[in-house]
């Protein structure tokens, strides 16, 4: 009950099924304990399409850092290497780079 009023809650805030998916999966990422454990597992919920799944899984299988193993339940076992906090920077500031160029939406 209480995933079908947050879910409700998301949607009339405008926020599609991929922003959604993609807002979980990168919170479950930037999680101190996966930060730490450098691995996290992503279940697809039942609320997840088809298509914003293979969609955000894609993206994650082209990022050269993160290795993906595919599990028998359906969930994705995301693994990465530790960076330097040289390349973490330059990382973080290519993204705020790109998310400066981008219009606003509003």
């Amino acid at each position: 009950m209480a995933a079908a009023q947050k879910q409700n809650r998301l949607e009339s805030a405008g926020m599609s099924g991929l922003e959604r998916l993609e807002l979980r999966v990168s919170s479950m990422i930037n999680h101190p304990v996966a930060q730490i454990q450098r691995w996290v597992t992503i279940h697809r919920l039942d609320t997840d399409g088809v298509r914003e799944w293979e969609e955000v899984m894609g993206l994650l299988s082209e990022t050269e850092c993160i290795d993906m193993k595919f599990n028998d339940d359906d969930s994705v076992t995301l693994r990465w290497d530790p960076q330097i906090e040289e390349e973490r920077v330059a990382e973080v500031e290519d993204l705020f780079e790109v998310a400066m160029e981008q219009a606003a939406p509003f």
